[in-house]
């Protein structure tokens, strides 16, 4: 990532229902326990079309004998997000807009659900700005980001988790969850597994629990269930100094796979999260304090 830094970006990155919300709130955590003030961006609000808009595109892509998903290139603003980093890391400000995903969203904005609100200029005071969605680590908006977080559950338990979310939450049914899996296909090669060899850490989920057939499961396996993979690249173990071996010792049933990657328990990935990234946060932030101190004097 640059190190030419003003204003730090930090993204998280994962597939729909790869967990990316659970690790957004263990940086809420760290945000509030070190009274860092965060601009916190969706990735939903950089797709190109609303809801309505997409069911048309979708439907004319399959009259082509195309597909288009929400995972790809065309269905994405990815010139107007990397503006948006950029912009950020220059002047702490840029242009974002919010999708609107519920009723009870919508609500106060007098639109629909599915809809997007208007493009609006940040100008509050922060710290930093961290994006959680799709597309954090394509290559249009990788040479703005300083911390790059990937989630990646194994496919089968990702697919699991994606049924039983948007079957209980968002009122499809498993068989059209499945349908959507099989049309993104393509893009999810093509667009998502690239941006996770360029993470600066990793953590991937791996049940402990047979999920050979994730289409016929019941239940999602829970955190007890699971094995998280950290993976965490040399270059930010050198630069910070990074002692898995404490980590290990600190973790309790946790273990060295390979020189750059741990292992622990399901139930401790918050925790081991936030031991992680709580220096490396500070550092971005405080060399942020100096370079602005440095200007103004």
């Amino acid at each position: 990532m640059s190190e030419n830094r003003h204003y730090p970006v930090i993204a998280v990155t994962g597939s729909s229902g790869a967990g990316t919300s659970s690790v957004k709130e263990a940086f809420g955590h760290v945000f509030y326990r070190e009274k860092i003030k965060a601009i916190l961006v969706e990735g939903d609000s950089f797709h190109r079309y609303n809801r309505a808009e997409m069911k048309l595109a979708v439907a004319e892509a399959r009259s082509q004998g195309k597909t288009l998903s929400h995972f790809g290139r065309e269905a994405n603003l990815f010139d107007e997000l990397a503006d948006l980093f950029r912009t950020y890391r220059k002047t702490g400000g840029g242009k974002r807009r919010y999708y609107l995903h519920s009723d009870s969203e919508a609500e106060p904005w007098g639109q629909k659900a599915g809809e997007f609100t208007p493009w609006e200029e940040i100008t509050e005071k922060s710290d930093l700005l961290m994006y959680e969605g799709l597309h954090g680590g394509v290559p249009e908006v990788v040479p703005y980001v300083d911390l790059l977080i990937g989630v990646v559950p194994i496919i089968n338990l990702e697919w699991i988790q994606k049924i039983h979310r948007d079957s209980s939450e968002r009122g499809y049914t498993p068989e059209d969850v499945v349908k959507t899996i099989k049309e993104r296909m393509d893009d999810y090669i093509d667009c998502i597994t690239p941006q996770f060899s360029l993470t600066d850490i990793n953590f991937q989920r791996i049940p402990t629990v047979d999920t050979s057939n994730p289409f016929i499961a019941r239940d999602v396996p829970s955190p007890d269930e699971s094995l998280i993979v950290i993976r965490i690249k040399k270059r930010l173990i050198k630069k910070y100094d990074i002692d898995l071996t404490f980590l290990k010792n600190m973790i309790e049933h946790s273990f060295i796979s390979r020189r750059n990657t741990l292992v622990v328990p399901g139930p401790k990935m918050s925790l081991a999260m936030e031991i992680l990234i709580t220096p490396i946060i500070e550092d971005l932030v405080l060399q942020r304090n100096k370079k602005s101190e440095n200007m103004r004097a």
